[in-house]
């Protein structure tokens, strides 16, 4: 093993243990071991099978009453799609054969819960087999809260209706500091955190996201994927961790960064961010998504030997990122995704969004696989 990384850092890491300690040493040795460290990690958790999922996103609404500093998406003129457009964009999505629609939008005022119990109902409806991972948990707990009722109700009632998974997103970085500057009328750290558990107690698994590189610290950062680490220790219900670089074109926080001088994050200190996860998450969450569309496909693909598996989807529409800056496409062919996972010396498999598998792709591998993430 590495002569670079101490002994007693790498038996906690293959144990489950590492510490905010250990992660801030790691951040100080040379990158290509720390790279190496996290590719070990990975290969022992998911081998060298990289998946992706052939979905669609959905932005609903531009319309936003948030003041997230940000976010260069929202528009208080902006646009709100109707139920006939949003199910329009559904089935060009099962046109497309892609398994899971992704739906989120801005923050609407004076509309709760119904509304999205509507777009969950209208889908099933027409499209029962279609898997709908959709609504933040700041949507659900806004939808609450307009609603007159608690968020366990809420994700109860969307459970019901048919939302079979949810997005982690709306966590930013979890810390009550960095919050109260770039988003303070968000969820508060342990209010994201009770909304998650809530979730995963409702039957309705999520992600966790990280959107990092703006005003938080590198020990903010790893708080952060700690408490991803302890809610997944209580629940089990994360499918995955998408850490995702901050995009700093077109809204306040970033413009600011810029005039300091500061940027998009160096493409070693993402890879680095992806390594770090990892290691920290490992036993825990076995699958960290790199985003093509934050990263840039060639990233992307370097980051698979950095301790990521997983590419994300073909998305097919991704406003939010594009109106930040990102300039990476808004759609990716499952061919290309394939030729770039290949690219890499690794096995491309499409998977579900539970990471359960769909079908045996293209590439000619015989080896069917089961079971990516969560269980059965």
């Amino acid at each position: 093993m590495n002569s670079k990384i101490p002994e007693d850092l790498i038996e906690r890491a293959y144990q489950g243990k590492s510490t905010k300690e250990d992660a801030l040493q790691l951040l100080e040795i040379p990158p290509l071991e720390l790279f190496r460290f996290a590719d070990e990690l990975r290969e022992l958790a998911v081998g060298d099978i990289v998946t992706y999922v052939v979905n669609r996103n959905i932005n609903f609404a531009s319309r936003c009453v948030g003041t997230c500093g940000f976010c260069a998406f929202k528009d208080k003129n902006g646009y709100v799609l109707s139920l006939e457009e949003i199910m329009a964009k559904v089935r060009e999505a099962k046109q497309a054969k892609a398994t899971e629609v992704c739906i989120q939008g801005g923050l609407l005022p004076e509309v709760g819960l119904d509304f999205y119990l509507g777009i969950v109902e209208a889908i099933k409806a027409e499209f029962p087999e279609m898997h709908i991972h959709s609504f933040s948990p700041m949507e659900v707990y806004h939808a609450a809260r307009i609603s007159g009722i608690t968020v366990k109700e809420a994700l109860f009632r969307l459970r019901k209706s048919g939302l079979d998974t949810m997005p982690g997103t709306a966590a930013e970085i979890l810390s009550d500091r960095v919050r109260e500057i770039i988003c303070p009328l968000k969820l508060k750290t342990g209010e994201w955190v009770d909304v998650v558990r809530k979730a995963h107690a409702a039957g309705i698994p999520t992600t966790a996201t990280m959107m990092y590189g703006h005003i938080e610290t590198p020990e903010e950062r790893i708080e952060h994927m700690l408490i991803i680490r302890e809610i997944q220790k209580e629940t089990g219900g994360i499918t995955e961790f998408v850490p995702l670089p901050f995009m700093p074109y077109n809204n306040p926080v970033g413009e600011k960064l810029i005039k300091e001088g500061r940027y998009a994050t160096p493409g070693l200190e993402d890879l680095k961010t992806y390594a770090i996860s990892r290691i920290l998450l490992n036993g825990y969450v076995n699958n960290i998504q790199a985003s093509w569309v934050k990263l840039g496909k060639k990233l992307a693909q370097f980051a698979l030997y950095c301790g990521a598996n997983d590419l994300g989807g073909t998305l097919m529409e991704e406003s939010i990122s594009k109106s930040a800056g990102a300039s990476n496409g808004e759609r990716i062919s499952v061919e290309e995704l394939e030729w770039m996972i290949h690219g890499a010396g690794r096995i491309p498999k499409e998977r579900t969004t539970l990471y359960r598998g769909v079908r045996e792709m293209a590439s000619g591998n015989s080896r069917k696989v089961l079971g990516f993430g969560i269980s059965e």
